[in-house]
């Protein structure tokens, strides 16, 4: 490949061997490349820092609390946001399937995020109590119905313009670009006094509505190839592949195990928030715990997708939950003082190691299938995983109402035996 495109020389930085795995592409795919790395790169920067600006367990869950919305609907934040993006693939798969060229779904399910994110920031600016509750989850609803489409036909995508090799490290530098993001708008909410004003938060949420329309521009220009295998039956239902597929079956309960830390950070901001004595009160430390642990673990956790995806999610899930037992004997051993400077320290550890979950996850189901397969294996497992997700999420606010170490506690066992049958997984990344 030529390196005197502006776009040769840009991926020439993100990757440490432009060439990885490029014979496998389409030779069109294969020539495009630089200019699809560049670009999809930055449709997915823009998305996850829009992300960052309407982040359910943190901005919405503080704006949500000051605006006197009710505690059902701050504790269902997280379970729309997350599994409302993956329960309907399934049934999206065959529509997905019918496009030859996936990345305009992409950019279709991105206009769609935007519109929820009008949505929720016209909530937080004109609404409180029950009405800006059931306002910001109905616009937290229509995103995630938008991020649906852009997961499943994105991974297709990227499949076929992408090579084994190359997409651990586009994904952990769009991490990196997030968290910039998120450092900034943490650094901002403490200088204007620890973002605890809710009203400042619609401000904030107004920002991700043009971040993906970015988006959606940006997946526009990526040059995809056709399908070539795009199949006329109909995919396989999620239960089907789950009991015929072992290594499906294997990484879906892997996952599931995994979401420690996705599910945790929720829970020791539950627990911060019963802190009165800290200096560290406020959305800020929060906000910027989660642009440090991008920063530290977007290009980190990138490389290491590369090469063993699977050792990642476990590493990732082993050291998450080593950070929640320290964090409960802590709990159970000191005051509300020390918990005080523990637990927005745990936050970070936690995120950090979560980044590298998401990141190793992703990249192995990925590589793990070609074409349709891929496709459908991403639409099963997320609509799998939603499930589980429903079940977990609402065990863990059950037990949150009585203490939010108890949810801790559960997600801690549950990360330990997801690191164990991690390591059974087959290796599927280029080594």
């Amino acid at each position: 490949m030529s390196a005197e495109h502006p776009s040769n020389r840009v991926w020439e930085r993100i990757v440490e061997d432009p060439s990885a795995g490029a014979d496998a592409l389409d030779p069109a795919a294969r020539r495009a490349l630089p200019r699809n790395g560049t670009r999809i790169l930055g449709a997915t920067s823009a998305m996850n820092a829009a992300d960052q600006v309407v982040h359910a367990p943190t901005v919405l869950t503080w704006a949500l609390t000051g605006l006197g919305a009710p505690g059902w609907a701050v504790g269902l934040l997280v379970p729309v946001r997350e599994a409302g993006s993956m329960l309907p693939q399934a049934a999206m798969t065959p529509w997905v399937r019918s496009w030859a060229r996936r990345h305009r779904l992409v950019a279709l399910g991105a206009l769609v995020q935007a519109v929820g994110a009008v949505a929720i920031t016209l909530c937080l600016a004109l609404t409180s109590g029950v009405a800006v509750g059931l306002g910001v989850l109905a616009g937290l609803a229509v995103l995630a119905t938008g991020r649906a489409v852009t997961s499943l036909a994105s991974k297709d995508s990227q499949g076929r313009t992408i090579p084994k090799g190359q997409r651990g490290q586009l994904t952990g530098t769009a991490t990196v670009v997030a968290g910039l993001v998120a450092l900034t708008l943490g650094v901002g909410l403490r200088l204007s006094g620890g973002g605890t004003d809710p009203r400042h938060l619609a401000g904030v949420a107004a920002l991700a509505a043009p971040l993906f329309l970015l988006t959606a521009w940006a997946w526009l220009r990526v040059e995809e190839p056709p399908s070539a295998d795009s199949s006329d039956g109909p995919p396989a239902a999620p239960w089907t592949l789950w009991r015929t597929a072992p290594d499906f079956r294997h990484f879906v309960t892997v996952r599931a195990l995994l979401l420690i830390t996705a599910l945790a950070p929720t829970f020791l901001v539950a627990a911060s928030a019963q802190q009165s004595s800290s200096p560290l009160t406020g959305l800020a430390p929060f906000v910027l715990g989660t642009g440090v642990a991008s920063l530290l673990g977007g290009r980190v956790s990138g490389r290491l997708a590369d090469r063993s995806s699977r050792l990642l999610m476990v590493g990732g899930a082993t050291a998450a939950s080593v950070v929640l037992v320290a964090t409960l004997a802590l709990a159970a051993l000191t005051g509300d003082t020390v918990m005080a400077w523990v637990l927005p320290g745990a936050y970070f550890l936690v995120t950090l190691f979560h980044t590298g979950v998401r990141t190793g996850r992703k990249t192995y189901l990925v590589d793990m299938a070609e074409g349709d397969t891929r496709t459908a294996y991403t639409a099963a497992a997320n609509t799998l995983i939603a499930v589980v997700l429903l079940v977990t999420g609402g065990l863990a606010g059950l037990l949150a109402g009585v203490s939010p170490w108890w949810p801790l506690a559960m997600l801690t066992a549950l990360g330990v035996a997801g690191a164990v049958l991690g390591l059974r997984l087959p290796e599927v990344s280029r080594r």
